[in-house]
């Protein structure tokens, strides 16, 4: 078991936290990757994939919560933004793999 942050002692035992919440936030990560594929199921309409509206919002919410919890948004925000870019363009990909017909008429 890693130090807490406050308990750390030298480097060997910060890179050793690190390592250990990398592993665990790309598990979160997988969890939320497939919450886009089900969106890309689910959506019919390819236009629907990118809603800025909804990416504003998630946004927002995410601010509210990273100051609840003291995280720099000088951090929260770029990371959440570069992760929806991201998990938007995952999308659109399952949502073409899906229906190869509308791929070729969207081009």
């Amino acid at each position: 078991m890693n130090p807490k942050p406050e308990n750390c002692e030298n480097m060997t035992d910060v890179r050793l936290g690190v390592d250990n919440l990398d592993r665990e936030l790309v598990r979160l990560l997988v969890i939320r990757q497939k919450y886009m594929d089900a969106a890309a199921r689910i959506k019919t309409n390819r236009d629907d994939v990118y809603d800025a509206e909804r990416i504003e919002d998630v946004v927002a919410k995410v601010l509210v919560n990273a100051e609840k919890a003291g995280l720099n948004p000088n951090i929260a925000e770029p990371v959440w933004r570069k992760l929806i870019e991201r998990c938007i363009a995952h999308e659109f990909d399952k949502w073409d793999e899906a229906r190869p017909a509308s791929k070729a008429q969207a081009s």
